[in-house]
């Protein structure tokens, strides 16, 4: 434990726990701190003011990360006959129609996203159960039920991130990995926090972003100056 709490310590060292950074010094911080083994994800934290308890407070979207999320995303597409040879010509790793549903039924599931052709949605509709929680349920809201399946498979490889605010008012997503360069996580940084303004809802009353850290998967999080990354 010993050894954990000096790696802590080592990577918080130089980061005002209250200071408000800009967007370039933040991610500089993230990066410089990070000493594991691994390539660490590169995650935003977003605080919203909003209650997800109501539904025109609700916030939800998908934002194609300019410079990709650095992951290899294992894509599922529920499809028949032509659009399943479209998805599986677009780079799909899993195309099925009744029998994927019924793998999934079973508990087999072996991919990261999930896109669905809107004449499977009868059968898809009856996996929510299964993929909901798992954030895996096709939304044609977040454009993963769609007739465009080649669209939808290549944003899907090359850095689509759904995002959905939690309950208690903020929004988690990784926008890149800390190999990146730091512009290329800085311009990832600004296209989520984009999308999440341009997602904001009717019912949102008041100052709509409140907070915004980033930090890496083993690091401290570095507090965000709004005013370098906001566009309202």
């Amino acid at each position: 434990m010993a050894k954990v709490g000096k790696r802590i310590k080592a990577a918080r060292e130089g980061i005002d726990r209250n200071k408000l950074y800009f967007l370039d010094e933040a991610v500089s911080l993230v990066k410089g701190r990070s000493k594991t083994n691994f390539d660490e994800t590169v995650e935003l934290a977003i605080n919203l003011g909003v209650d997800p308890r109501h539904a025109d407070q609700m916030v939800r979207g998908v934002c194609v990360l300019p410079n990709g999320t650095g992951k290899n995303v294992k894509v599922a597409v529920f499809a028949r006959g032509d659009k399943a040879d479209e998805a599986k010509a677009a780079g799909a790793d899993i195309v099925g129609a009744e029998e994927l549903v019924q793998e999934v039924q079973s508990g087999k599931i072996d991919f990261d996203r999930c896109i669905a052709t809107p004449d499977m949605m009868p059968l898809v509709g009856r996996l929510g159960k299964v993929l909901g929680p798992r954030g895996l349920m096709p939304n044609p809201k977040v454009g993963t039920v769609t007739p465009d399946v080649t669209a939808a498979v290549n944003d899907a490889k090359g850095g689509a991130v759904q995002f959905r605010v939690e309950k208690a008012g903020i929004v988690h997503a990784g926008v890149g990995k800390v190999s990146f360069s730091e512009e290329a996580i800085a311009q990832n940084v600004k296209a989520l926090i984009d999308a999440v303004q341009k997602a904001k809802p009717a019912g949102a009353k008041g100052s709509y972003l409140k907070r915004i850290a980033v930090s890496s998967t083993m690091g401290p999080g570095v507090k965000i100056d709004l005013a370098s990354v906001a566009s309202e």
